[in-house]
């Protein structure tokens, strides 16, 4: 049986990639920040257990990471 805390990292993990999709007409830093912001909350999910602080501190970094990411070309 899933925990509170389980499907929060489990929705926290799916949910941004659902919303993916979106992204087709967006600029190029608008997806990579999305995407960044994705991946980092997924991250800072699993690293620490779940926590909401760290799940929001984890899209924050990867937004900015993402966003700042292929811009000097």
């Amino acid at each position: 049986m899933l925990t509170i805390r389980k499907r929060f990292v489990l929705l926290a993990s799916i949910v941004p990639i659902l919303f993916l999709g979106a992204c087709a007409d967006m600029p190029r830093s608008a997806q990579r920040a999305a995407v960044g912001a994705a991946v980092g909350g997924a991250a800072g999910a699993a690293l620490t257990y779940g926590d909401p602080i760290g799940t929001i501190g984890g899209a924050a970094i990867g937004a900015v990471i993402g966003s700042e990411s292929g811009r000097h070309r």
